[in-house]
């Protein structure tokens, strides 16, 4: 026999001896449930969400309401503005309560209109990937405050999502201390399927470079449950909901 037969015989081997032991494990299990063990898939009669669930939506005031709720559950601070006027004064005031010298934002068209320059003269406002030379995770890493507007964000579970391209990076929302993330109004949806459905739509080779989903601060727990907040990302994340 061949050293490659002897080889594939040796895994056929190890193959055959592993599905025993899952199959005793099993029967073990069957056996105290008191019925026989099931040799054939279980049927699957639906694919994807029930119609009900592909038909329920809130109306936009209870979105807003149900999504704050969410997100203040989770230990998030959602809060809810007129307009980008007043997004920029609330900004500009969290800043000056906590001292923040150093805010990087992402270059997007609203942020870019926002004025956040003119509002904060004291603080250094970085714009992401606007220097080609620059160290830009180093320079989220460091910041204070990170500012992103979100691409979607889902009501039922109190998440937004944020995309990453190269004038978004992801660093910007993972690694200050603190998130703000402003929401346009007719960007939150009721369902997270209602986002989702978006990167089928447009196929797998148009997806961004990453899409995060955000529900509330970084919160991390060890095997004897001791919560930490603020490990693997921002420690105190605002949601701000416009319109």
């Amino acid at each position: 026999m061949a050293k490659s037969e002897q080889h594939q015989a040796w895994l056929d081997g190890l193959d055959a001896q592993s599905r025993a032991k899952q199959g005793g494990f099993i029967d073990g299990i069957s056996a105290k449930l008191r019925r026989s063990r099931p040799v054939e898939p279980p049927a699957h009669p639906f694919r994807g969400a029930p119609d009900f669930w592909n038909a329920f939506e809130w109306p936009l005031e209870e979105r807003i309401t149900r999504f704050m709720d969410n997100f203040k559950a989770v230990g998030g601070h959602p809060v809810r503005l007129a307009d980008m006027e007043a997004v920029k004064s609330f900004i500009a005031g969290k800043a000056s309560e906590m001292s923040a010298k150093y805010i990087i934002r992402q270059n997007q068209p609203e942020l870019n209109e926002l004025g956040l320059e003119a509002a904060l003269p004291d603080a250094k406002i970085s714009v992401w990937n606007s220097d080609p030379n620059e160290h830009w995770k180093a320079r989220a890493a460091e910041a204070d405050f990170g500012v992103v507007v979100a691409d979607y964000a889902a009501a039922y579970t109190g998440s937004i999502t944020v995309l990453s391209s190269k004038d978004k990076g992801r660093s910007v929302s993972l690694l200050p201390t603190v998130l703000m993330a402003i929401i346009p109004a007719e960007r939150l949806h009721t369902r997270l399927g209602q986002v989702l459905v978006n990167f089928d739509r447009i196929g797998r080779e148009n997806l961004p470079a990453g899409i995060h989903f955000i529900s509330g601060p970084s919160r991390s727990a060890d095997i004897e449950n001791d919560l930490t907040i603020g490990v693997h990302g921002p420690g105190v994340v605002y949601a701000i909901i416009v319109g």
